[in-house]
């Protein structure tokens, strides 16, 4: 913990800094400007978008449980910006790609590129989100998504997100769906484009998705692989594997 401390902590020290005081909804915000994952948006106006927030109170809260663990006193300025930070935006029932697009899919206002909406519970352990509106979210990016515009670390991402809500024939489907940015190559690089053809995010989100579903992850099931399906179609085994956040 010490050997890592100073990145950690320098990073929540950039972090805090970062949210903007909103006087007037009594809450941090992050951006404007801000370059979210899903890049497509003008970068000079987006607000808040989803997975940001969500990584925001996730890293924020790793590095305060850092410094209690070595026994520093906390960071008010850390737990002021975790305990007002915006919330999730949400619009008619599913989380949306940002609060500046919350008719992202009442207006089909960007839903291509990558689908971040879901990584809050999924990549992330799920801070900040609600169950419900999280499964409602990942069956309507299912319905509606262009799928044509998706990069190759989104399907894991999704995998991930269908298996920590339980949906473990979903989270295989989407392992395995046939599109083109979800083509491995017999060199095993994750093929997208002609000018693109090693993509190591989808690797990296491939091998990350089954060992969660593989492993597990804290706070989840008790059972064997539990993001595998659990009705007896699959078999799963594997050995000295650590639980995921």
């Amino acid at each position: 913990m010490e050997r890592f401390s100073d990145i950690v902590f320098q990073s929540a020290a950039f972090m805090a800094s970062f949210a903007e005081w909103d006087d007037n909804g009594k809450r941090y915000v992050l951006g404007p400007p801000l370059a979210p994952a899903q890049e497509l948006f003008d970068h000079a106006v987006t607000m808040n978008p989803t997975f940001e927030l969500a990584y925001w109170a996730f890293g924020l809260s790793v590095a305060i449980q850092w410094r209690e663990r070595l026994g520093l006193a906390p960071v008010e300025k850390w737990n002021h910006v975790l305990e007002h930070l915006s919330p999730l935006p949400v619009s008619e029932g599913l989380y949306v790609a940002a609060e500046t697009v919350l008719d992202t899919f009442s207006g089909r206002t960007g839903i291509d590129d990558h689908p971040t909406m879901l990584a809050p519970l999924g990549i992330l352990p799920g801070l900040m989100t609600d169950t419900e509106t999280m499964q409602q979210t990942l069956h309507e990016v299912m319905r509606v998504w262009e799928w044509k515009d998706t990069w190759g670390w989104d399907y894991p991402m999704m995998a991930m997100t269908a298996a920590r809500l339980g949906e473990g024939h979903l989270a295989v489907d989407l392992l395995l769906i046939d599109r083109t940015k979800n083509t491995y190559l017999p060199n095993g690089h994750n093929f997208q484009t002609d000018r693109l053809p090693i993509y190591l995010p989808g690797n990296g989100g491939l091998l990350t998705a089954v060992a969660m579903m593989a492993g597990g992850w804290l706070e989840g099931p008790e059972t064997a692989a539990p993001g595998f399906p659990q009705d007896g179609t699959w078999t799963v085994r594997c050995d000295g594997m650590n639980k995921m956040l």
